[in-house]
């Protein structure tokens, strides 16, 4: 596995596999590595791509208040977990490879990034647009890998790339969870056993509607209701949104759907966080 840190090396690297007449499949990541990342990296080698990961903290995605200084960078492990399975080249950079000096230009889409995580954290998803946006022109990749787990995050992405023309297909990889059923998540270490315990809730939440639209209850209130009793119960968290919504326009819904996409955060703590589950048969557009 190469480790690469500018550009320049991360195009001759790329440039390099290609000359092998292979495809390249990308796999971007903010590191601290888990199992969920690394099935990203399962999923592209298993498509039969020379795989990509890019391990970058992209400071455009945070708020001031918020966790960029602490946010876990554990380099070694990280690089591990992408030789472990199978990653050819790693992208590595520093900051101001990303965003040298005099950086000015950003991706923004419109709507889609204004509710849910996009009101809680205004900022946010322009960071991240803008990140992917650059590391597609980086990587020339012919397929990127993202987790349904940031499921409007990768809305988002999936509109960039129709709306910009961008040649990298994006390909969305199911949610990982612990036995417990947790998601997983890099920022799931920060929460203390009851907190963890109390975080919980999100997943039971989301178990709750998928039992009622198995049931064959499509009515999104009703939906709702289910999953609110659930986290209404739970005195440790702090609930920011509990709802139904169109699995690509991320509108809250009020009438029934074959496909719907029930989406929770909250805060434990100090810890935000979010999940989701797509009730009904999703194909990504």
């Amino acid at each position: 596995m190469l480790v690469v840190e500018t550009v320049p090396e991360l195009r001759q690297a790329v440039s390099q596999l290609r000359s092998t007449r292979r495809s390249i499949g990308f796999v971007p990541t903010m590191g601290a590595l888990h199992a969920g990342h690394a099935s990203l990296i399962d999923h592209s080698v298993a498509d039969h791509h020379a795989t990509v990961v890019s391990i970058f903290v992209n400071p455009l995605q945070f708020a001031p208040h918020e966790d960029l200084t602490k946010y876990p960078r554990p380099r070694t492990a990280d690089l591990k977990i992408c030789d472990d399975h199978g990653a050819e080249v790693v992208y590595y950079p520093a900051v101001h490879d990303v965003y040298p000096t005099g950086f000015r230009t950003t991706v923004h889409v419109a709507e889609l990034g204004t509710r849910w995580e996009g009101a809680a954290r205004p900022t946010h998803f322009d960071g991240v647009t803008t990140v992917v946006a650059k590391l597609f022109g980086m990587v020339g990749a012919d397929i990127a890998y993202f987790g349904q787990k940031d499921f409007q995050q990768q809305t988002l992405i999936r509109q960039m790339v129709r709306d910009l023309n961008m040649p990298t297909q994006v390909k969305v990889c199911p949610i990982v969870r612990d036995p417990d059923g947790m998601a997983l998540s890099s920022r799931n270490i920060y929460l203390s056993n009851a907190e963890r315990a109390s975080g919980l809730a999100l997943s039971k939440s989301l178990l709750a509607a998928q039992q009622h639209w198995n049931q064959g209850d499509r009515d999104p209130a009703l939906l709702m209701s289910a999953m609110q009793a659930i986290l209404a119960a739970e005195p440790g968290l702090e609930l920011s949104y509990a709802s139904i919504a169109d699995v690509e326009t991320l509108e809250p819904l009020t009438s029934p759907q074959p496909v719907v996409v029930a989406m929770v955060a909250g805060r434990v703590g100090t810890t935000r966080l979010i999940d989701n589950a797509v009730l009904g048969p999703w194909q990504p557009l």
